[in-house]
């Protein structure tokens, strides 16, 4: 295993746990609540968050794999 595959361990686990949670979350308020609107709404917000963690995600596994993982340095 290369050092930029040890570095991208991190990050993929702390997604998939994010979207894990913020799931679980949507499942309990449908569960929860009987009103569809009401659902819809607060089942946007984990929805939206999931995809910038995801979006987040990616883009730091590109800047793992082009060599900036340590780009905090620079400054």
């Amino acid at each position: 295993m290369t050092n930029h595959n040890k570095k991208m361990i991190a990050p993929i686990i702390v997604t998939c746990i994010l979207v894990a949670y913020y799931g679980i979350y949507f499942g309990v308020l449908v569960s929860l609540i009987d009103i569809l609107v009401i659902k819809i709404l607060l089942g946007v917000i984990p929805a939206i968050m999931s995809i910038l963690i995801i979006y987040v995600c990616v883009q730091r596994i590109k800047e793992i794999r082009s060599g900036e993982e340590d780009d905090l340095s620079k400054y």
